[in-house]
């Protein structure tokens, strides 16, 4: 007779526990152990429990290679969720199985769980194994199927499947994926809220996927109050401009940051517009220039009273210190109506210097992609007003590319890709598997909502920007065709812009830290998996998941630069190193600080009602008034903005990994050592941040969350 003691965790989440009978196989070597119920005097399982059984065999089983759970009703009662955190096996020679689970489990259903050391394909040799890999992934892609939302648009997941599955009744069958936390659905309208929360998006996805309860509380408590305080004030309601550009400061009074009121107070200052191209909510605009596009026809006359004496336009160029930030993929996109009223889209030409002082100011301002009479260049010698307004297009040309192309569609929906590429190609046991999980927590329940709230005609991007959703799916797609995989690294990306030696870039030096951090992680995984080229090239599941996010995240565009095939273990540390920077640090950098920089409405403004001035001279502060978005539309925008920037509870910050998906010594130990690099990024970050009169911690590391979840 041989004794197997086994002991089970079940998660400390809000109703964890289960009241079912869960049963209990052992599949080893040499054989297999009966099905074995798992009972002990009390209540078994109950939520943040850890109780121990004994699983008698007749012989001792081998090395164990599976662990049957197996889910069944209990009496009379309705069958109830069970959040399995991982199951102990103590062989009777005292060797010790791990089992990492890590998900709900619902319905009555048997589940297989491999030991937690991971594994690729190459490794495995036994056809009981082989046949597991291939049928779990079988289950997943069944599950995780594909949709294209809108031509040249990243592929997305088709929350149908989910409906279908569970009307086939086939739903309780597929919970093979581990995720950390529970959702709960309910279709909600917030009180006084321009747009429907629709938490139950994913109804009928698997719960491992959907929000927790605590992270879809969070978030209806951080948005009820501040939609409530508008709409008693009438200010959802109310169309027309703006009476005084004071009137704007009152909005949000009780949410004020230290950021915000900054940018309240300086936001009129060339200096400070600036500073937004640095460390601002879309960091990634400038290009150095060594010489003008021919679409930008500056003189040296025209700038030369910003300049000053001893330098000219030409030296300047020279000397890298010019800088461009051009929005021509906004000339042709659509524009939409607000309020009954067409709304304007200009693609502005922006030059900016590097002064000897070490800011950054603008030089010159082109309101169209082709010069002439009727597109002046405005200038910081230009009266206050007609300076202001031109700065203010590009602040709405910011917003414009800033929303769609640089936050949703470069972490979003992209990170959607990866995550979905993951669940559909990699198996649980697979190391870059256990590796990205964490990165890709909640991203397809925050995408899916979304696609229901946002992105839906007649939803808030219909409500609140002057390109609608069709402009939207414009500039998206063209985004798409013309993004490459230098601009998803960050080093090479700061590198074919030119921007490597520009002071106070703390975006960049931020990010360029978290970037090793995570690059020396990733290669210290990888090395330990991937001893040499050949066993990255021979691993057909990690193949076929580069190619399928070539195909669906980057359309199969050769010219795009992205991986088809990986060839060696650098090409993949490199490859996973972008993914989960963009999934965590790039998406916290441009999403974070929405709320700080979007409060103060002119400074990013999301329509603009008359078209871009053709003749200089003619602004003033009722014209200004009547150009930014009316009293509705800002409210709308800006209750968008607080709910994004305010990350709700449940946060798993960059490099924490509660889940113990990796059992193994060597990859405990680097993750270890990341979390301390992180650790000594945050305490330099901070010490700097004392000495700025504006700090800037989007890249804190406590403040990164793990993956695109809010």
């Amino acid at each position: 007779m041989a004794v197997y003691c086994v002991r089970v965790t079940t998660g400390s989440y809000l109703m964890a526990g289960t009241l079912d009978n869960i049963f209990v196989t052992l599949v080893g070597t040499c054989g297999e152990s009966p099905k074995q119920r798992l009972d002990r005097l009390g209540r078994d399982f109950a939520p943040g429990s850890v109780q121990k059984y004994k699983v008698r065999c007749s012989a001792e089983l081998g090395e164990l290679l599976l662990l049957r759970l197996h889910k069944e009703r209990y009496a009379f009662l309705s069958t109830d969720s069970w959040y399995c955190s991982r199951i102990r096996v103590t062989a009777p020679d005292g060797t010790l199985s791990h089992f990492p689970c890590y998900q709900w489990i619902e319905g009555y259903c048997t589940i297989e769980l491999r030991p937690g050391t991971a594994r690729t394909i190459c490794q495995d040799s036994l056809p009981l194994l082989l046949d597991h890999r291939k049928r779990e992934l079988q289950d997943r892609q069944e599950c995780y199927r594909w949709k294209v939302y809108a031509p040249g648009f990243p592929g997305i997941i088709d929350v149908s499947s989910f409906e279908e599955m569970e009307s086939d009744k086939k739903f309780a069958l597929t919970k093979t994926t581990p995720y950390a936390d529970q959702g709960n659905s309910r279709n909600r309208y917030l009180p006084g809220f321009p747009m429907k929360i629709d938490i139950p998006s994913l109804l009928y996805m698997e719960p491992n996927i959907r929000y927790s309860a605590t992270k879809t509380t969070s978030l209806l408590f951080n948005a009820i109050p501040t939609s409530l305080g508008m709409k008693l004030r009438g200010l959802l309601d109310r169309k027309g401009s703006w009476k005084r550009l004071g009137d704007i400061r009152n909005i949000l009074r009780c949410h004020k940051t230290v950021t915000s009121e900054y940018v309240t107070e300086h936001w009129r200052e060339d200096h400070f517009f600036g500073y937004q191209y640095l460390n601002g909510v879309n960091p990634v605009m400038l290009h150095c220039l060594s010489s003008l596009p021919s679409k930008l026809p500056v003189t040296h006359d025209m700038v030369a009273p910003v300049l000053g004496p001893g330098t000219c336009l030409q030296t300047e160029l020279e000397k890298g210190n010019i800088f461009l930030a051009d929005y021509w993929i906004l000339a042709e996109v659509p524009v939409h109506c607000l309020n009954g009223r067409t709304q304007y889209v200009a693609a502005p030409l922006c030059l900016l210097w590097l002064n000897p002082q070490g800011a950054l100011v603008p030089l010159a301002i082109q309101l169209s992609q082709t010069p002439g009479p009727n597109s002046p260049i405005f200038l910081p010698t230009d009266s206050d007003w007609d300076w202001l307004l031109a700065k203010t297009w590009v602040r709405n040309s910011e917003f414009l590319v800033h929303e769609n192309n640089t936050h949703f569609l470069c972490t979003h929906l992209l990170c959607e890709a990866f995550a979905m590429a993951t669940l559909r190609q990699l198996p649980l046991c697979h190391p870059i598997y256990k590796l990205l999980l964490p990165h890709t927590r909640y991203t397809l329940q925050v995408n899916t909502i979304a696609r229901a709230t946002l992105l839906n005609p007649e939803g808030l991007v219909d409500k609140v920007t002057s390109i609608g959703r069709q402009g939207l799916l414009y500039l998206m797609s063209t985004g798409l065709a013309h993004f490459t995989y230098t601009n998803f690294c960050l080093p090479d990306s700061l590198r074919a812009r030119g921007v490597l030696a520009i002071p106070n870039y703390h975006y960049r030096d931020d990010g360029l830290k978290i970037w090793v951090a995570i690059e020396s992680f990733v290669s210290e995984v990888v090395g330990y998996y991937y001893p040499g080229d050949t066993s990255v090239q021979q691993d057909s599941e990690l193949q076929a998941w580069v190619g399928e996010i070539f195909a669906q995240a980057f359309l199969g565009r050769e010219s795009s630069g992205f991986p088809r095939r990986l060839c060696s273990p650098g090409e993949l540390v490199k490859f996973l190193t972008a993914i989960i920077f963009n999934c965590s640090a790039q998406h916290a950098a441009v999403n974070s600080g929405q709320h700080d920089f979007g409060v103060w409405m002119p400074n990013a403004p999301s329509s603009m009602r008359q078209p871009p001035p053709q003749t200089k001279g003619t602004t003033t502060l009722k014209s200004y008034l009547d150009t930014l978005p009316e009293v509705n539309t800002t409210c709308n925008n800006i209750l968008l903005f607080w709910l994004v920037s305010q990350e709700p509870k449940d946060q798993r910050p960059l490099g924490t990994y509660p889940d113990e998906h990796f059992t193994e010594d060597a990859p405990r130990r680097s993750i270890a050592a990341f979390q301390n690099r992180l650790a000594q990024i945050s305490r330099d970050i901070r010490e700097r941040n004392r000495g700025l009169e504006l700090p800037y911690a989007y890249l804190d590391p406590p403040l990164i969350e793990n993956s695109v979840s809010i």
